[in-house]
Order: C-alpha cells, then structure tokens, then sequence
C-alpha cells in the first residue's frame, strides 16, 4: 500500500513538472475562466447563474481529454515501459496513478472557479453544495476515464492531439455550456448526449440529486473502465 501511494505522490510531482499537463489542467482553463467569465457575464447578466458549472466544465474536459493522456502515452510509448516490467511494476498501476493524479489536479482547479467566480464576477453559488460537488466529482471521473482509453491507445502525441480535439471541441460546443442547448438543432442536441460534458453540466446545476443525470456518466466510467483493463491485459502481452 505505501508504495502505492509513493507510486501516485511521484505521478503528483511529474505532473506538476510537465509543462503541457500544467497548461491543460491549470493555465488555459483559468485564463479561459478569467476572460470569458467577464464577456459572458457582460453580454448576458443571467450567464452568472450557471457560470460556475460552465467554466468547471470546460476547464475538466480540457484536462482531462488533453492531459490526462499524455503521461500514460509518454509511459506506454518509451522504454519506461520496459523498466516497469523489469522492476516487476504492474502496468495497471500507471492508469491507476494517472487517474487518481488527474482526479486532484481537476478538484483543485474546479475548486479555485467555484471560490473566485463569486468575488470576481458576482457567480451564483450552487444551491446545494454537497451535491454539485458530488455531481462534480463523478463528471471528472467519466472525464478522466475518457481520456485514459486515449493514452492507453495512442501511439503518438500527433494522433493523441487529433483524437482529444474531436472529444473536446464537440462536447464544449454542443453540451450547453456555451449557450442552451436548446438553441442547438435536434440532431446535435442528440448527439450532445453521447459527451459527459453535457450531463455533468445538467447535474451540476440542478439543485437536487437527480440519479436519471448521473447513470450515463457511471455508465461511462464502468464502459471505459472494463476496455481499459482489457487493453493492459493485451499490453502485457506484447
């Protein structure tokens, strides 16, 4: 257990020394925050309502997508992967370290928009703390979960950044966040569906813990989670 733990305090660490991990989880999500927040907040007084989830939302679907992958295919794609065979270091230990390092890195920047936005832009503050976080949290993960099948597949950073931009750009644009959903054409408001963005926006923002907005991201941590241990499976193989 305590070289678990060691093992996830050394992924923390890396983490803050990646240059790319720190702008995708940290930088560009706050500096998205803290210009979009005022020209939202300017041109429609009621986006403060919902600015909180809005920028949450973004800002965890950009980390995620973006930089969750990359330790795992920075790890899965080099010789660090022989070193962890021959130190007799389980793979799955690296998708577990990575999740669990994304998953704080995440907390931390939603935690900084849910404190700022209020003094800043006059934010609404959920109505029900104990659920948006509760919601929040499960969003991450599905987040995360996406994103770690992406690094568990990639072969190169080209193809990894290809393939996170058709995840993220879809799911910021189409999941409510920007504007209703509802503004959108039916058939890209079904497609919206298919992205965790757009429920994990639906259930953060509703005042009560609504299980019918919270199944299809389990449903994504469980799909994901069952493809990603089938993968290590064939890794250790190869």
């Amino acid at each position: 257990m305590s070289a678990f733990l060691y093992g996830v305090l050394v992924q923390w660490k890396l983490d803050y020394r990646n240059k790319g991990i720190l702008l995708t989880y940290y930088v560009v999500p706050l500096v998205f925050f803290a210009f979009m927040g005022g020209i939202f907040t300017s041109i429609n007084p009621l986006a403060k309502e919902t600015l909180i989830q809005s920028m949450m939302i973004f800002g965890v679907t950009m980390g995620a997508f973006l930089g969750t992958p990359i330790p795992l295919m920075e790890v899965l794609t080099s010789d660090i992967k022989k070193a962890y065979r021959v130190g007799g270091i389980p793979l799955w230990t690296v998708a577990v370290n990575n999740v669990i390092s994304a998953f704080v890195h995440l907390s931390l920047m939603s935690g900084v928009i849910l404190v700022i936005a209020p003094l800043i832009y006059k934010a609404k503050i959920p109505t029900n703390l104990a659920v948006y976080l509760l919601a929040q949290s499960i969003f991450i993960l599905s987040s995360i979960a996406i994103g770690t099948l992406l690094g568990l597949f990639a072969k190169s950073a080209t193809k990894l950044t290809m393939v996170a931009q058709l995840f993220f750009l879809p799911s910021v644009m189409v999941g409510g966040i920007m504007f209703p959903s509802s503004m959108l054409p039916s058939f890209l408001q079904t497609v919206g569906m298919i992205f965790p963005a757009t429920w994990g926006f639906k259930a953060t923002v509703s005042p009560i813990f609504d299980f019918g907005l919270v199944w299809p991201m389990l449903l994504v941590i469980v799909g994901c989670g069952i493809v990603a241990v089938m993968k290590i499976a064939k890794l250790k193989s190869e």
